[in-house]
């Protein structure tokens, strides 16, 4: 399942056009994720939670964290590679999502599908995803059911088969995916033109499902060699959350995972970054399948890798503050006082590599004019950069972004997720603890100083959809 245009539910941070889901029988995560819709989680508050990480390496570098929850007697199991769409060779774009899908296929003694079988026979569900910059596959099972869970993810790891008939079936089931999660839905080919549009180098621009023209003709051997090169030990993490002990885990995984052989160095990850910001970018659709005009923009900004200290927690606090709730800054404007809006939604996407988002979506009130809409929203982030961020309004948006953060972490999934996906970016455990510290050392002017210095015109690219010229002129005629 291809994630992540619109990322409208900015507190669990999982983007939505930094993931994709291969598995659509499991609809009730996908639902966490794509609230999500897209993306994705940043360092979260661990030790607001009393939180206790245990983290080992075992002697072929694959890292293991593990996270005792002992509130029922299950366990979630991931497996976390470095690696992600970004990383993908010209001309190979979907590669690491088609590859997802083929884990799932068989190996040397497991036929097609029957590692999810065995997992639901046993209780337990299972799943996977990729993004931008890192590919996961999660079970969920009861506690004792663990060292079946790490046998099965060992085989896979190292014995995952790509048998002729198998590959060219998947690709077919890759290319629907695109048609119906994509390619039918206007919403995400918006955000998808758009996003190739904000990036002029960075391969943050391409899909993580892959263009069409790519993916079809993506091969068996491209799959070979994407497996062989980046889904070695060292250059993955398990992380284990649930009632278990740390010691046996870590036994259990020196016993399975420590004993695999690496297949190739640890990739070096260097990717182009984005040139100078001298252009604003725009994208503009028409389609008859759109019943109400969309307004959409985002901005290149730091993510928690490229930025100074304390900037990526200032733009934390900013995407909320700007247009996250009925108490939002943009939600005040544009939605109360001027009535040219229905709703707005906001968000900072600062769990990358390498560049950071922050986004903003505007849904025109009934009648508006998108034009309007749109200008209303210039003067209004002109107005916010003159005048800086309303220091209550600061304090609310921290506020809700850590009790938003604490229920979030209530779930052993995104325990995994939070600690899983900073491993894949380079963050260590002690970042992600420390998050809170340093979100409530931010002050209402690193704020303000973060949108002036950030949510600028010409490190943007703003898409706006309408209905075809013949369903607005319908509309209008009340037909």
């Amino acid at each position: 399942m291809h994630v992540r245009f619109h990322r409208r539910k900015p507190v669990l941070k999982i983007s939505t056009s930094r993931m994709s889901h291969s598995k659509t029988l499991r609809q009730a995560v996908f639902t966490v994720l794509a609230a999500l819709s897209l993306v994705a989680a940043i360092a979260m508050p661990a030790h607001a939670l009393d939180v206790k990480v245990s983290e080992y390496t075992l002697d072929n570098g694959m890292k293991v964290i593990v996270i005792p929850d002992r509130r029922a007697p299950v366990v979630t199991h991931m497996v976390w590679y470095r690696v992600g769409s970004a990383d993908e060779e010209l001309g190979k774009s979907g590669i690491a999502h088609y590859l997802e899908h083929l884990l799932f296929k068989g190996t040397k003694r497991l036929k097609p599908g029957e590692f999810s079988r065995i997992i639901r026979r046993n209780g337990g569900e299972d799943n996977a995803f990729t993004s931008y910059d890192y590919t996961a596959y999660y079970e969920r099972i009861a506690a004792d059911r663990l060292e079946l869970v790490m046998d099965l993810g060992t085989d896979r790891m190292a014995n995952t088969i790509f048998n002729d008939q198998d590959v060219k079936t998947e690709l077919e089931v890759v290319k629907e995916e695109r048609r119906t999660r994509t390619d039918n839905n206007p919403s995400a080919l918006l955000g998808e033109q758009l996003n190739a549009a904000l990036y002029t180098a960075h391969p943050y621009g391409r899909p993580v499902i892959g263009w069409m023209s790519e993916v079809e003709a993506l091969t068996a051997d491209d799959a070979k060699a994407f497996y062989a090169k980046y889904y070695t030990p060292a250059n993955a993490a398990l992380v284990v959350v649930g009632d278990v002990e740390p010691e046996k885990v870590h036994e259990l995984a020196k016993k399975y995972y420590g004993v695999l052989p690496n297949t190739a160095p640890v990739p070096v990850r260097k990717r182009t970054m984005e040139p100078s910001f001298i252009a604003a970018k725009r994208v503009e659709m028409s389609d008859p399948r759109t019943a109400a005009p969309e307004l959409l923009r985002k901005y290149v900004v730091p993510g928690v890798n490229t930025a100074e200290p304390g900037v990526s927690e200032a733009l934390d606090i900013a995407g909320i503050a700007i247009g996250s709730g009925s108490t939002s800054y943009l939600y005040r404007e544009l939605v109360t006082r001027q009535g040219l809006a229905s709703s707005v939604s906001s968000w900072y996407q600062g769990d990358a590599l390498d560049h950071g988002e922050l986004g903003i979506s505007v849904t025109p009130a009934s009648g508006a004019d998108v034009t309007k809409v749109e200008e209303a929203l210039d003067a209004a982030l002109a107005k916010l950069s003159q005048d800086g961020v309303d220091p209550a309004l600061v304090e609310r948006s921290r506020n809700q972004l850590v009790a938003s953060t604490i229920y979030a972490l209530d779930s052993q999934f995104q325990l995994a997720f939070v600690f899983g996906s900073a491993f894949a970016i380079g963050r260590s455990v002690e970042d992600t603890i420390g998050w809170t510290d340093r979100i409530k050392q931010v002050t209402p002017e690193q704020v303000s100083e973060a949108v002036r210095n950030f949510v600028r015109i010409e490190r943007s690219a703003t898409g706006v959809l309408v209905p075809a010229p013949e369903k607005a002129a319908a509309a209008a005629a009340g037909n």
